[in-house]
Parts: C-alpha cells; structure tokens; sequence
C-alpha cells in the first residue's frame, strides 16, 4: 500500500510541472496569436475583396434597373401626353 503512494506522491510533480509547461506555451503563444488576429481584422483577403465588389456590382445593377423603369415610366406618361395634344 505504501508502495502505491509512494509512486502516486513521485506522479504529483510531473503533473505540475505538465501544467507549468502548458501554461508558459501559452503565455509564449499570446502576442503572435493577437498580432495575428489583428492582421485578419485590417487586411481583407481576396475572396473578401471580391465578394464586396460583386455586392457592389449587383446594387449599381439594381439602381441602373430602378433608373431605367423610372425613365421608361415618363416616356410613357409624355408620349400618351403629346398623342392628346394632337
């Protein structure tokens, strides 16, 4: 019985000293992954950039669209007013 306790007493250390080592990995990893995240907060990556102008590309087709039937609508509404007039 002595025996086992004593191994489990020799086990104690290392499991501390495996959560020191997790610890300092951790504080050592840090700065690169905040620096990291940083970079992917101001940068916009191609697929990004390409998504934002297809956005933009689909609104200005949209507004041309809305532009179109707007004039189209006051053709429309001139020429009946000229076919009356005559």
């Amino acid at each position: 019985m002595r025996r086992k306790l004593y191994r489990l007493a020799a086990l104690l250390p290392l499991l501390a000293l495996a959560a020191c080592v997790d610890t300092a990995v951790a504080i050592v990893k840090a700065p690169f992954q905040i620096v990291g995240k940083t970079v992917d907060v101001l940068t916009t990556s191609q697929s990004e950039a390409d998504r934002n102008r297809g956005r933009r590309e689909r609104k200005a087709e949209e507004e041309q669209a809305k532009h179109d039937r707007k004039m189209a609508k006051e053709r429309r509404k001139t020429d009946r007013e000229a076919r009356r007039e005559r």
